[in-house]
């Protein structure tokens, strides 16, 4: 991309930015891409990006704009520090006036990346649960859809970090109650992380009291399932069968949509861009073609630079490759 094009796309996203925060929410909101259309019916669904919280949460709904997005993922915190920010009344207002203004129609946090629920380390895991706590309470402060989370490290005996994994997450929702679904995601198998398989998850979920089941869901991430073992290129309705038997397709709550750095069952966590990595263009067709899926909202967590050029242009690929 030359110097000039990413100084033009760098206008357009502080110029769609500003409008997003200050434009009346009773507005209808056109697309930055095509200014005749509406978000009102959005091409692919709930379909966008993992978005830059950068400046407050009330700038990211205008991050969602200029990639043309319709769902958005977000931090409401630094991810790899244990500061704790609270949502005082004013930022609430701004980000749901801002939202109010954009085309972004389902929006979701990533909880940090240090927290460990399944710790066996005391300290570790107390303070985990409080950051674990207090991300829930900002996601219901700001009026989020969903948060995502990652199952812990069970370091030691397996079946021990499941259960405090889950005595945890149960203590969380029970000390935040509202109305952000927790959805739990499927992971890589890297080392001793829990949830890389259907099964595994499903237990995870189980433990959760009956009166706290409402509140869950599952994120499955292309990049994740296809490294812990699950063939989506030559097996992808054996894998949604799966997914519905062991786990069930009303747990349906996220779609992270990731092409694979690295090669089926490497039981790693690396993401390329889609139709560039392993998974390939295939899988991706049928995911966004597939009935059973139309109404999941679908995020890129995909490799990006600053100009937001890469968000674009994988979002507009997706959407050619639907088939309905």
């Amino acid at each position: 991309m030359t110097r000039a094009v990413k100084k033009a796309v760098k206008k357009a996203v502080k110029k769609a930015v500003k409008k997003a925060v200050k434009k009346p929410a009773n507005q209808t909101v056109k697309s930055p891409k095509n200014p005749t259309a509406t978000h009102a019916t959005p091409v692919g669904g709930l379909l966008g990006a993992h978005v830059s919280s950068a400046g407050g949460p009330a700038l990211t709904p205008g991050r969602g704009d200029v990639i043309g997005a319709s769902a958005i993922q977000l931090f409401t915190k630094t991810p790899n520090q244990w500061r704790e920010p609270e949502i005082d009344d004013a930022t609430a207002a701004a980000f749901r006036a801002a939202l109010a203004a954009s085309g972004v129609r389902f929006t979701t946090s990533h909880d940090s990346y240090l927290i460990n629920l399944a710790s066996p380390d005391a300290t570790l895991r107390a303070r985990s649960l409080d950051s674990f706590t207090r991300e829930l309470r900002r996601c219901h402060a700001l009026g989020l859809d969903a948060v995502v989370s990652h199952p812990g490290n069970f370091i030691g005996d397996r079946a021990s970090g499941l259960a405090r994994n889950a005595d945890a997450i149960t203590e969380a929702l029970e000390a935040a109650p509202g109305p952000t679904r927790l959805c739990m995601e499927l992971t890589a198998g890297q080392g001793t992380v829990l949830g890389s398989t259907f099964e595994e998850m499903a237990a995870l979920l189980a433990r959760i009291p009956a009166r706290l089941q409402h509140r869950l869901g599952v994120c499955l991430d292309t990049a994740h399932v296809f490294a812990a073992g699950y063939d989506l290129i030559t097996d992808y309705d054996g894998v949604w069968t799966r997914f519905a038997d062991v786990i069930g397709l009303e747990r349906r709550g996220v779609l992270h949509l990731n092409d694979s750095a690295v090669p089926f069952g490497s039981r790693k966590d690396r993401h390329a861009l889609i139709g560039e990595g392993h998974i390939g263009d295939e899988p991706f067709r049928r995911i966004m073609s597939d009935p059973r899926l139309r109404d999941v909202p679908k995020i890129l967590e995909t490799p990006k630079g600053d100009d937001l050029a890469e968000d674009i242009a994988n979002l507009a690929k997706l959407r050619s490759l639907i088939a309905w």
